[in-house]
């Protein structure tokens, strides 16, 4: 990994450390607390689950969701089933699949952040759930057997990744032949400035990384899927948009109303979907 890749790697890790700590240490909000802001707004998180998914789950479990969608939901697991969660964080859809595949699957949740791996095991410690099982490590590198999954999701992880063509390469590799892939992500209706694109603030704000629907569509392609469809399902307007970066930093020179205003309609929450050739 280069450079900037690495540093990507470690703000997004710090980040998520901070979400765990507050959310172990009882915040009352994952997203804005007293004590520290996260710099993720409204329009991600807890809001995209139902009470039917979430009643039975321990709170903090929910407190502890960053992500941009339910695709533990839209992903429509069966029975049975072994599933891959991306970038599991606190352990929602973890924890929702292992409901949903049963007794007899299986799913795995893997994050590179100690400190939500700590938590997770934890909420599933609390809520009972023996057919999952989280893993520390990385979304380049999956502690998994080839063609071992029938169902990958993730939760606005990938945009996050500097590497994203190694991130679906492993998704591919561990798929088995016919397997999908059902992920929440935030994607850009067009492309960032060379100056934006480069912010790490943006990054872990999940704007910067995101990819052009394009550009996510030619990527999985090209790592082998088919089938590929990106669908928006929110698209953040300025005001959104400057919520989503609420705690940023910009660094010196970077007007945030050029941001916010650049910037309007173009970064949405979309469900993507894909398939492993049979």
């Amino acid at each position: 990994m280069n450079e900037t890749g690495e540093e990507v790697r470690v703000a997004v890790r710090e980040r998520y450390a901070t979400a765990a700590l507050a959310v172990s240490a009882g915040a009352a909000s994952c997203c804005s607390t007293d004590d520290v802001n996260l710099g993720v707004g409204e329009g991600f998180g807890s809001t995209f689950y139902s009470v039917d998914d979430t009643g039975a789950l321990p709170a903090a479990a929910l407190l502890a969701s960053l992500g941009c969608g339910n695709p533990s939901a839209l992903a429509t697991l069966a029975a049975g089933e072994v599933v891959l969660d991306l970038g599991s964080g606190g352990g929602i859809d973890v924890l929702l699949s292992a409901r949903r595949v049963g007794p007899t699957g299986r799913v795995y949740g893997l994050d590179m952040t100690p400190e939500m791996v700590e938590l997770a095991r934890a909420n599933q410690a609390a809520a009972g759930v023996t057919n999952a099982e989280f893993l520390l490590g990385t979304i380049e590198a999956i502690a998994l057997p080839d063609q071992s999954v029938d169902v990958i999701i993730s939760n606005c992880v990938i945009n996050l990744a500097a590497d994203k063509d190694a991130v679906l390469a492993e998704a591919f590799r561990v798929l088995k032949p016919g397997g999908r892939l059902a992920i929440s992500d935030v994607v850009l209706q067009r492309a960032l400035s060379a100056d934006l694109a480069g912010l790490i603030v943006l990054w872990t704000g999940c704007v910067a990384g995101a990819l052009v629907v394009e550009d996510y569509v030619a990527k999985l392609a090209a790592a082998g899927f088919e089938d590929a469809s990106v669908t928006p399902t929110l698209v953040h307007d300025r005001d959104a948009l400057e919520r989503l970066t609420t705690g940023v930093t910009f660094p010196e020179g970077i007007d945030p109303s050029r941001v916010y205003d650049e910037y309007d309609g173009v970064v949405a929450n979309a469900f993507i979907r894909a398939r492993r050739p049979r």
